[in-house]
Order: structure tokens, then C-alpha cells, then sequence
């Protein structure tokens, strides 16, 4: 009875050990928020439009989230865009595809607030101003402009 009595022990330890170590690594990843599995989790750039929209990181100053796009770069986008539509709601856009125009204030907006956030970020404010309204005049000319400040801004880092 005496053998009976260890080799139990010795289950019931070893099932504990089994359970603790299980629990301590289901803790570290809900600590970190990983999902574990083959889930693909594509990674988002700080400086992304994707980025700026979800709004992980504080505004510069200089253009605060309820900023308007016609506030920012100027009365000349009012024949494109709506009068009252935010930074926040063009880093968000999802038309870029169908509409250069869409594209181009949604990777402009982020390119601006780049400029005003990221050391060494290729363009200055006043530039990325000064290029989305250059490139308002043709869908073409968008949707170029809009590709450059893609570009620069998945670049960034």
C-alpha cells in the first residue's frame, strides 16, 4: 500500500506542476494581450493613417484631433471634402481605391501629422500642406500624391 500511496503523490504533484506552470503561462500572454494560435496579426507602423485613426498615440499639438481638414489645409478643399470633416475621420477613410481625391486627404492628414511628430520624417509641415492642395486639381495627380505620402509614411518609423 505503501508503493500506492507514493505513485499517487507523485500523479497529484506532478498534475499540480503541470496546472501551475499552465496557469502561469496563460497569465504572461493575457498580461502582454498576445493571442496565441496561427492567428496573422499584420503589424501597424507609427506612422500609418491606420495608426493616427485608432489613436494610440497623442496628438501634436499643432493639430489637434477635432482639427478639420478645411481648418488645416485651406479653404481650396472645401470642393472635395466636407466643411466640418476631422483629421480623425480622414486618417480613417477606406475610399481610396475607388476615390484619389479619398486617398490622398487620408495619407495626407497622416503625413502632416508625421511632420509635426516625427523627427526626421521627410517632408515639413508646410510641404505636405503645399503638395495636397497642388495635387487637388486631377484625380491623377491624387492619387500620385497620395502613393508619395503612402510611401513616406509606412517608411517611417
Amino acid at each position: 500500500m505503501g508503493s500506492r500511496s507514493t505513485t499517487l503523490l507523485f500523479c497529484l504533484l506532478l498534475l499540480l506542476t503541470h496546472s501551475l506552470a499552465l496557469a502561469l503561462a496563460l497569465a504572461e500572454t493575457l498580461h502582454r494581450r498576445v493571442i496565441p494560435g496561427f492567428l496573422y496579426r499584420r503589424s501597424r507602423g507609427r506612422c500609418t493613417a491606420q495608426f493616427w485613426s485608432e489613436r494610440r498615440e497623442a496628438w501634436p499639438r499643432m493639430v489637434p484631433e477635432t482639427s478639420t481638414v478645411s481648418k488645416v489645409f485651406g479653404s481650396r478643399v472645401y470642393e472635395r471634402y466636407r466643411w466640418d470633416l476631422t483629421l480623425v475621420e480622414a486618417t480613417a477613410r477606406n475610399e481610396e481605391e475607388s476615390n484619389p481625391f479619398g486617398g490622398l486627404v487620408k495619407e495626407g492628414s497622416a503625413a502632416l501629422l508625421n511632420s509635426y511628430a516625427r523627427d526626421g520624417f521627410p517632408y515639413k509641415p508646410w510641404q505636405v500642406k503645399t503638395l495636397v492642395i497642388r495635387a487637388l486639381v486631377s484625380r491623377t495627380q491624387a492619387a500620385s500624391q497620395a502613393n508619395q505620402f503612402l510611401l513616406a509614411n509606412q517608411a517611417c518609423s
